[in-house]
């Protein structure tokens, strides 16, 4: 299976000030897909930059890390009014997968994140609940794998990756060619998050060169 990066234009779990131009400054790098957070925008900023990145042929995903229902819903509510094509996170809830189906937009929910926005749990107990929520009306899951705190990340992934009926996407703290080298070798990953690491140039260059590098890497 394919492997994308999901260019994220978030910094902190927020969306950076200038992310329209950033986004321009590298529109023409080669990666499709490019996301951001709803904190740190407001709906007309939100809009634009959809518009934005959608008229330059990119694939649109908002990632929302809230847990409360009323809250997740809104934001699908807000993803969905605006076009977004693929909502990474909330957790599951039925009513935020129903948004999600009415407008064709993906739902990839995250799975056995805490409060605290860590991932917890044994590995046989996140593998579980993976595996139920991409039974749902989903189109896979997503987790925060780097941010496992009960356990090694790289045993877990070994043993999601076996169990997953579903593509899934990893979210957070994708920060060297190394952990790279690794995502390469699961089969069900489907797409893997970048946003402060190439704020805090990590790989290496521009922002738009450490896309490219990365993309580059990808394709090796």
């Amino acid at each position: 299976m394919a492997l994308d990066l999901i260019v994220m234009l978030t910094w902190h779990d927020v969306t950076v000030p200038d992310a329209k131009e950033v986004f321009l400054a590298c529109k023409d790098a080669p990666a499709k897909h490019w996301g951001f957070k709803l904190e740190g925008t407001t709906p007309e900023s939100m809009a634009e930059l959809i518009r934005c990145m959608k008229e330059n042929g990119k694939t649109v995903y908002i990632e929302v890390l809230d847990m409360k229902e009323e809250v997740c819903l809104d934001a699908a509510k807000r993803c969905a009014a605006a076009g977004v094509d693929h909502l990474l996170g909330t957790v599951y809830y039925e009513s935020v997968a129903k948004v999600c189906a009415e407008a064709g937009m993906k739902y990839s929910p995250f799975t056995a994140l805490a409060p605290d926005s860590r991932l917890r749990g044994d590995i046989p107990s996140v593998v579980e609940k993976a595996k139920a929520d991409t039974a749902r009306n989903t189109s896979g899951i997503t987790i925060s794998a780097f941010r496992y705190v009960d356990g090694d990340p790289v045993e877990l992934l070994k043993a999601l990756d076996g169990a997953m009926e579903k593509p899934y996407r990893i979210a957070g703290s994708v920060n060297s060619f190394e952990r790279i080298d690794f995502l390469k070798t699961l089969q069900n990953l489907t797409a893997f998050t970048i946003g402060g690491a190439f704020f805090e140039g990590q790989f290496g260059g521009t922002f738009a060169q450490q896309i490219t590098k990365v993309c580059d890497y990808l394709r090796q």
